[in-house]
C-alpha cells in the first residue's frame, strides 16, 4: 500500500483537531469549578467558674451619728461690720388742745386830742359805733389772752373812721377809714392809730354791765 495521499489525510486531521478542542474544554470545565470547603472543626465546650451568691443587703443601723462639724475659718475683726440699730418707731402725740381766748362784750379806750393835749377814755360795745370828736369807733371784738400765753393782754379788733360833723346848712362829709386792724393793750405802739390830730389805744376788754 503506497503512501497516503494529502486530500485523505483532511478528514483525520479534522476528527483529531475536534478530539483536541472536546478534551481542552472539559479541562476548562473541571478547573472552573470552586474547590471543595474543608469543614470547620467543632470547638470544644469552656467550663465557666462557678458564680458566689448575692450578699444580702445590710439593713440601715437604728441610730445615726451626727456629723462632726466642719471647721470654719477664722473671721477677722474687721471684717464684722456692727447689726444696725432697730428703728425706733415714732411717738404718737396726743392732739393739743387749743384755748381759745374769751372773748367780752366791751372794749376800753384811750384817746388823745393831739392839739389841746386833751386825754378821755370811754367805753365802746361790741357792734356799736363811738364818736369822739371827728372819729368813730366800731369794735367788732375784743378779747384777752389765755393762761398759756406768754403775756397777759387784752386785743381788740376794731375800725376807725374820721368824719367831721356837718356845718350847719351843709351836707355831711363822707367819712374816710383811718385805722382797720387789731390793737393790743400791752403793746400800743405795735399797730397804733396813724392820725394828724388824735391818738387813740387800747386799755382793756370787759364784760357788759347787766342791765
Amino acid at each position: 500500500m503506497g503512501p497516503a495521499s494529502p486530500s485523505s489525510l483532511r478528514p483525520l486531521r479534522r476528527l483529531a483537531w475536534g478530539a483536541a478542542a472536546v478534551a481542552l474544554a472539559a479541562g476548562g470545565l473541571v478547573s472552573a469549578q470552586p474547590a471543595p470547603v474543608p469543614p470547620t472543626p467543632a470547638t470544644p465546650p469552656v467550663a465557666l467558674p462557678p458564680q458566689e451568691p448575692p450578699a444580702a443587703e445590710e439593713a440601715p443601723p437604728a441610730v445615726v451619728a451626727p456629723l462632726a462639724p466642719a471647721p470654719l475659718p477664722p473671721i477677722e475683726p474687721e471684717a464684722i461690720q456692727p447689726a444696725p440699730a432697730a428703728r425706733a418707731e415714732p411717738e404718737v402725740k396726743a392732739p393739743e388742745v387749743v384755748i381759745k381766748r374769751a372773748r367780752y362784750d366791751v372794749a376800753v379806750l384811750q384817746a388823745l386830742d393831739k392839739v389841746t393835749a386833751q386825754t378821755v377814755r370811754f367805753e365802746a360795745a361790741v357792734g356799736r359805733p363811738v364818736r369822739y370828736k371827728s372819729l368813730v369807733f366800731t369794735v367788732k371784738a375784743c378779747e384777752r389772752s389765755t393762761g398759756d400765753e406768754a403775756v397777759e393782754d387784752s386785743i381788740a379788733y376794731l375800725t376807725v373812721d374820721s368824719q367831721p360833723k356837718a356845718a350847719p346848712g351843709k351836707p355831711t362829709p363822707p367819712a374816710r377809714q383811718a385805722f382797720k386792724g387789731w390793737m393790743y393793750a400791752s403793746s400800743p405802739g405795735l399797730n397804733p392809730l396813724e392820725h394828724p390830730i388824735y391818738d387813740a389805744w387800747l386799755i382793756t376788754c370787759r364784760a357788759a354791765a347787766p342791765s
